[in-house]
């Protein structure tokens, strides 16, 4: 099986003594999960190493023959201000530790420090790398408004911007090994997103999906972990659990808003460590796939109230993308009705329909509670009962009814209501009545059919009353 390297860049370990390369890079495979290495005993070397080979961040013994660590730090720092430099001595020094920082080291440790420090204090300065590169990518792809990877978001059927800023902050994030959390709405398309984080990440492993709500602690240990045989009853033999099958891949915990106290806790621990224990073994195995989580819910209202862990909340929010309801990408509409109508119709064994004209408005002034799956559902079944070259409206507006259909809510989950200044006097029931047949109809793009449902009168209603008001006057501005 290909090795899939971490970090993304090279780390780059200096110091004359074998031996001690030897053991950090033992260490820093078995504790960190750190596999892209180079090492070096020679300081003369170490520049053209850096100007050959994609470093991101330099340990650096600071005594050493030929070139000293101070003197190869100031050159690091000059020549490459990108690349990150952690300083080990030999020496508890507080004046050199101090000098060095001020030179532009990232840390300084003694070598004769419990090892684990040293370890913690790499793997923190990989992260802050990481965080900065990314960073530096989202930058140059939002300002040339740019998608290198677009094959990779094939399967979502969006012409949004909203959307497009979504795909260049994970084509930003891919190569992170960091978790990443997927908000949205029910029927939004989550998983197609987590699909195509893995894609972009070219991690050779495979993508393995979890939908977490509902499992209980055990099933939720054991779905993840595996166990040994003999864990438990009716464990005959050993099973893999799903972060062994996901390795130098993805694992995807759908639905994670509903985990529980305890299985949060397990993963929580997961996410700190790096690694886990099967059920009924003593023998830790390391996590080699990166973790890509969904929500429904609100996370951050959860953890304030008490119901998902804040500590669990801030590892999983590393990066973090919040995918759009359809009502609020409503130019997608008619682009995904001509999808999934084409879709059906190759699926069903019919001929790709045409549609009224009136259809895409019609959906346009529709809240759409279930987003794309809703959409979907609505195209598949009125395929199934189309029999003539023109689809029908009447599955649709069945499925729409806007005087049953719940208002659209807002941005902060409060339907939306008229809002009068309170220093202007009340419009009459007579005006708010022309001013609500003008919305409708603007909304409709002039439609009486369409304008009438939306008031929930019907259509010689709204042409009447249209009548009069011509009659009465010019429409207002």
């Amino acid at each position: 099986m290909s090795m899939n390297l971490y970090p993304s860049f090279g780390l780059l370990l200096v110091d004359d003594e074998p031996s001690f390369l030897r053991s950090l890079s033992i260490a820093l495979e078995r504790s960190g999960g750190i596999t892209h290495l180079h090492r070096c005993q020679d300081s003369r070397e170490v520049m053209d190493i850096l100007a050959r080979e994609n470093i991101g961040l330099v340990t650096l013994d600071l005594t050493m023959p030929h070139l000293s660590g101070e003197e190869l730090l100031r050159r690091i720092v000059e020549e490459h201000p990108d690349v990150g430099v952690i300083v080990i001595s030999g020496l508890n020094q507080v004046e050199t530790a101090v000098d060095c920082i001020k030179l532009g080291a990232f840390d300084y440790f003694v070598k004769t420090d419990e090892q684990d420090r040293l370890i913690e204090g790499i793997k923190r300065a990989i992260r802050l790398q990481e965080l900065r590169h990314e960073n530096q990518e989202l930058r140059r792809r939002f300002l040339n408004d740019t998608l290198e990877r677009p094959e990779a978001f094939a399967r979502l059927v969006t012409d949004d911007k909203g959307m497009r800023s979504v795909f260049q902050y994970l084509e930003s994030v891919a190569p992170s090994s960091q978790p990443l959390l997927i908000g949205g709405e029910s029927g939004v398309g989550k998983e197609l997103i987590a699909r195509a984080a893995h894609e972009l990440s070219e991690r050779p492993g495979p993508l393995v999906c979890v939908n977490v709500a509902g499992l209980d602690d055990n099933v939720f240990a054991d779905t993840l972990f595996g166990h040994q045989r003999g864990a438990f009853t009716g464990a005959d033999q050993a099973r893999a659990g799903m972060i062994e099958q996901a390795a130098e891949g993805t694992l995807f915990l759908d639905e994670i808003g509903d985990l529980s106290m305890a299985s949060q806790v397990k993963l929580l621990r997961l996410l700190q460590e790096g690694e886990y224990y099967p059920l009924g073994s003593d023998r830790p195995k390391r996590m080699r796939a990166r973790i890509v989580v969904a929500t429904h819910h609100d996370l951050d209202a959860r953890q304030r109230e008490g119901s998902f862990r804040k500590d669990l909340y801030y590892r999983l929010r590393t990066h973090q993308v919040q995918i759009p309801p359809l009502r609020r990408r409503k130019g997608d509409i008619p682009l995904l009705l001509d999808h999934f109508l084409a879709e059906a119709a190759d699926e069903l064994g019919k001929a790709r329909p045409t549609y009224p004209p009136e259809l895409p408005v019609l959906l346009a002034n529709y809240a759409f509670p279930g987003n794309v799956r809703e959409l979907r559902a609505m195209a598949y079944d009125a395929m199934s009962v189309h029999r003539s070259r023109t689809l029908s409206m009447e599955v649709f507006k069945r499925a729409i009814d806007p005087s049953q259909a719940p208002p659209s809510p807002t941005e902060n989950g409060a339907t939306e209501r008229a809002v009068f200044a309170p220093d202007e006097p009340l419009p009459t029931l007579h005006e708010v009545a022309d001013l609500l047949v003008h919305e409708a109809m603007r909304r409709a793009e002039g439609n009486q059919s369409i304008a009438s449902r939306l008031l929930g009168i019907s259509q010689p209603a709204l042409s009447k009353r249209l009548k009069k008001m011509r009659e009465s006057g010019p429409e207002p501005l």
